[in-house]
């Protein structure tokens, strides 16, 4: 069974979707891909791991970074979790481009290139946001493009971190 929850960021309304104990999705609500982790069938219901999102999601939005992360659950291809993985690991404040991640996989799959298109599509199906912060990828020449929840958000989201 899957549960869900809502937020009010200051950006706009947030989804939230477990699997009861591990956050398996947050959406900014209409964005792409929105629910794309979800069952057909779940409830509404107020988790444990649903009040540590929101505060962790507190603490975002005040400006600062939070020194803890909920329990996360990332189910996909092993593409999808490399590249995810990766994400996780981008401090707050910081970016990194498509290419950047391309390089990065490349290396760890002892390729020589890795398409910075086939990145953007795991950043782009990340069921995570915020959290698993694809909001701090960036185009070539550090250009604000792709974001799920839409690039005005994207950039709003990179302003809190001092980021632009």
């Amino acid at each position: 069974m899957h549960y869900i929850n809502h937020y009010n960021s200051p950006l706009g309304k947030i989804t939230f979707a477990s699997n009861g104990k591990e956050l398996t999705g947050l959406w900014f609500n209409g964005q792409k891909y929105f629910a794309s982790t979800l069952t057909k069938e779940y409830e509404q219901k107020n988790l444990t791991v649903f009040e540590q999102t929101a505060k962790w999601l507190d603490i975002y939005f005040s400006g600062k970074n939070p020194d803890f992360t909920p329990p996360l659950y990332l189910s996909s291809t092993q593409f999808r979790n490399e590249v995810w993985k990766i994400l996780l690991a981008i401090p707050y404040g910081s970016v990194i481009t498509y290419g950047g991640i391309a390089d990065i996989m490349a290396k760890k799959r002892g390729a020589e290139n890795m398409s910075a298109q086939a990145i953007g599509g795991a950043v782009g199906h990340n069921p995570i946001s915020i959290i698993v912060p694809c909001h701090r990828v960036m185009g070539k020449n550090g250009s604000l493009t792709g974001y799920a929840g839409g690039v005005d958000i994207k950039e709003k989201l990179l302003k809190i971190e001092n980021a632009l």
